[in-house]
């Protein structure tokens, strides 16, 4: 119905000149085109040197037209009324000149709730109620195109491989501790998230998907501003959340900071069932996560003159989290299903993620165009996890004990980061040159001592403690054009990479039914060349179409390649491989445009040696879980997008469907060789009710698909409603959600490989009810602090966890 009320639209024209009071013409006044019913902006266009402005392909109904320029007071045409084949000339608009200056202006103005553009999607948190309680990680699970599965693996538009940005700057993290810090930051911090699907040569290489920008809240011209926020969520346990930022400008400085808070006691639950051998293991587990998250960042810029600017940024999260997980595995003899043996495991663990990244920045600007960015940056991090993990065996009846095994596993790792680039553009033959230069570093220290504990004392197991020690050196260089022709936009771009890479690990792996030494180091050198393409045909901006290509590269994570041994039970462990090697993706993306509301875009990714998490088998029925390159996954993606906005109603709707196909072969019985066709539709519905009220309901449904590369999943959907009222003349906001109102987010996955069958499912705490507060203070004319891209981008992303995993069914753990 959508697809048809917007192709139903006509041909209609307004067209018109704007003169000053001695009948001059104005050039570059902003003409905006508003509906009479609502004074809704539905189009801006901007004067050429005659002063003549047009308007194409306009719908029948009324409007008038707003004007306005530097120096000269607004005016506003009379009522037009637009029919059938009309092509209207309005009347000359006569701009006359302030005399008096003013004292100040506050303009009030709401954004859509999701954007829509060529190259990227725009979701507008700070307008979209049900965002209210949640964490960055929930709001990505609930932007168009994005899943996030059942371990925290993001995916974008059906392709995993995803690079998290924070204001324009890569995040520190990724996987687990990427979950980590999203957690820790609230959506009542967050003021848009950006879904960039083929970025140009002056971004990382790196992220096969694209890139999700989550851009914080900003203040706007000299002054103090800021905000307070206070959030508390139920659902089993209880959950709490607050934030405060502030802004000072004056003309020569700009400080910034602010502080996240989330305190946070989750249940979630994961059965396994598998058949391996002649043994069935049918395992239930329940697991308790508390969660203390602290994340912040602050800084400074220094504005020498108009030319020079100097800044200073520290940002960085400070986390604890622990687990209690209790599960209890049924043992079986598979040809008779008789009950041999049933184990009771305990695990608990406690770690803390600490991690300080620092930026120092300059940038040159002029009037002719030359812009100069220069960042040097350094990162620290910091992981201490402490796993303490117990296992019974009993008999069938649980009368008595059969044997007990009782293990501690410490494991710290260092990680440091240094980086330094330097990006430069200028205007060349009418059109716009960027070039660029980068170097960074990465060193690693990862240690890991597994203990025996007999009798409350522990002794080092020294052929299952391992050291693993990673150092890498990229170097990179991109040129970039792009040039506006007529009626066309072409962008070409180039970016080479050389990667230098040694890791050392030196330990005891299990080999013929014996531990033996072995060393495990490894070096690696590689140069790679990354180009990228767009083509917009522009000329009806009302009807656009663009054409792009890209190649990308995805580097394992630093502890996808280490080989340490994480037990979940006796029977089921994960672990790094030491021989993971990056994953190479070609994309070709077309998108439609139409009546800058309806976007259509198809889209074709070929990616070699994909990363994914496959359960795999060890000394004959028990199970690993480990990265593995599988040989290729193709992905063909088509988003249809469409926003709506009916005087008090605003909508979204979304259709992301996508096909997979994932192949290859480990020998004899460990074939992959999987596809499946995906639908991802996602709505929201806004209804303003008074000036002060308004009400929301937003909802998905995701259809069965692969993830991990050798799990197929089945449906899920889920449904959150919530109200929203303001007061004190909109500086304080208060906002009621309820979260999966229908409790139906739970994942369920399928496998079979290297001779095990596997089905898993599990759910966590989704259904909450959501209250927040939060207040806006000081001027509401503070300009923004800037935003600096970091130089560590790729280096960040990939320390520890899941972050490069395949795209799952949409939950998370």
């Amino acid at each position: 119905m959508f697809l048809l009320l917007a192709s139903a639209a006509g041909a209609q024209q307004i067209s018109g000149t704007v003169k000053d009071a001695d009948n001059k013409p104005v050039t570059q006044a902003v003409v905006s085109l508003l509906r009479l019913s609502d004074s809704v902006i539905l189009k801006n266009e901007v004067t050429d040197k005659g002063g003549v402005y047009e308007f194409v392909t306009v719908a029948e109904g009324a409007y008038f037209l707003s004007v306005s320029h530097i120096g000269y007071a607004s005016a506003f045409s009379n009522v037009i009324k637009v029919g059938k084949q009309s092509r209207i000339a309005v009347p000359v608009i006569v701009l006359s000149k302030v005399v008096a200056s003013l004292q100040g202006v506050t303009v009030t103005s709401k954004k859509p709730m999701i954007e829509v553009k060529a190259d990227k999607t725009i979701v507008n948190v700070e307008n979209t109620i049900n965002a209210v309680g949640n964490d960055a990680l929930e709001l990505l699970r609930k932007s168009p195109g994005v899943m996030v599965d059942k371990d925290d693996n993001l995916s974008l538009s059906g392709k995993n491989g995803v690079q998290v940005f924070i204001d324009g700057k890569p995040s520190p993290f990724s996987g687990k501790d990427l979950a980590a810090y999203l957690r820790s930051l609230q959506s009542s911090e967050v003021e848009s998230i950006e879904l960039i699907t083929n970025p140009s040569a002056k971004y990382e290489a790196a992220g096969n998907a694209g890139i999700i920008n989550i851009r914080l809240k900003k203040n706007k011209a000299f002054g103090t501003n800021g905000s307070l926020s206070a959030g508390y969520n139920v659902g089993i346990f209880s959950k709490y959340n607050s934030s405060f930022a502030i802004n000072h400008r004056n003309k020569k400085l700009n400080y910034y900071g602010s502080y996240n808070f989330n305190k946070a006691r989750n249940e979630s639950f994961t059965d396994f069932y598998r058949l391996v051998l002649d043994s069935v293991f049918d395992q239930h587990s329940l697991d308790i996560g508390t969660f203390d998250g602290n994340a912040f960042r602050g800084g400074v810029d220094y504005y020498a003159n108009r030319n020079h600017t100097f800044g200073f940024v520290v940002m960085g999260n400070i986390n604890s989290h622990t687990n209690r997980m209790r599960s209890n595995t049924e043992i079986s003899y598979r040809p008779t299903g008789k009950t041999i043996r049933l184990l009771d495991a305990s695990n608990n663990v406690s770690d803390e993620r600490n991690n300080v990244n620092a930026n120092f920045n300059y940038r040159f600007a002029d009037t002719l165009g030359h812009e100069l960015n220069i960042d040097a940056d350094y990162g620290a991090y910091r992981l201490r996890t402490d796993q303490f993990q117990p296992n019974t065996y009993y008999t069938p009846s649980r009368s008595s004990v059969i044997s007990e095994a009782v293990y501690r596993m410490k494991s710290p790792t260092d990680i440091n980061t240094y980086a330094i680039k330097a990006d430069y553009e200028q205007d060349y033959k009418k059109g716009k040159l960027s070039m660029g230069v980068k170097s960074s570093l990465v060193d690693a220290d990862n240690d890991f001592g597994r203990y025996n504990v007999l009798s409350s004392k522990e002794s080092m197991d020294s052929l299952r403690s391992n050291t693993f020690n990673y150092n890498e050196n990229i170097n990179a260089g991109y040129v970039n054009y792009n040039k506006q022709l007529k009626g066309v936009m072409v962008q070409v771009g180039l970016r080479v990479e050389n990667t230098n890479a040694k890791g050392t690990s030196i330990g005891y792996q299990y080999l013929n039914g014996d531990y033996a030494r072995y060393d495990s180091s490894f070096t690696r050198n590689y140069t790679d060349v990354f180009p990228s393409a767009a083509v917009t045909w522009n000329k009806d901006p009302a009807n656009q179409w663009s054409l792009a290509y890209s190649r990308r590269i995805d580097r394992p994570n630093y502890q996808y390649l280490n080989p340490f041994e994480f037990k979940l039970d006796e029977y089921t462990y994960e672990k790094g491989n030491t021989r993971l090697n990056p994953q190479y993706t070609n994309s070709v993306r077309v998108t439609h445009v139409y009546k800058y509301m309806l976007t259509t875009a198809l889209s074709y990714s070929h990616v070699s040696d994909i990363f994914s998490s496959l359960v795999d088998t060890a000394e004959r029925s028990k199970a690993f879980i480990s990265r593995k390159n599988l040989a290729s996954q193709d992905v063909v993606n088509l988003n249809i997008s469409l926003p709506v906005q009916i005087k008090k109603y605003s909508g979204f709707f979304n259709l992301s469907s996508s096909y997979s196909h994932y192949k290859a072969k480990f020998g004899e019985g460990r074939t992959v060789d999987l596809s499946a066709f995906n639908a991802l539709l996602y709505m929201q519905h806004s209804y303003k009710f008074t000036k002060d009220i308004t009400g929301e309901v937003s909802g998905f449904y995701n259809s069965p698909s692969i993830f991990q590369g050798t799990f197929k999943s089945r449906k899920m959907w889920g449904v959150d409603v919530g109200a929203q009222y303001s007061f004190m003349k909109g500086n304080m906001t208060l906002k009621a959600t309820v979260s999966d109102v229908f409790q139906t987010m739970r994942w369920w996955g399928e496998s079979d490989f290297a001779g095990q069958w596997v089905r898993a499912n599990g759910g966590w705490e989704s259904r909450l009810l959501k209250l927040n507060l939060s207040w806006r203070f000081g001027s509401s004319q503070v300009k923004a602090a800037r935003q600096r891209k970091m130089a560590t981008e790729e280096e960040n992303k990939r320390i520890n966890g899941d972050g490069g995993g395949s795209g799952g069914p949409g939950g998370r753990n």
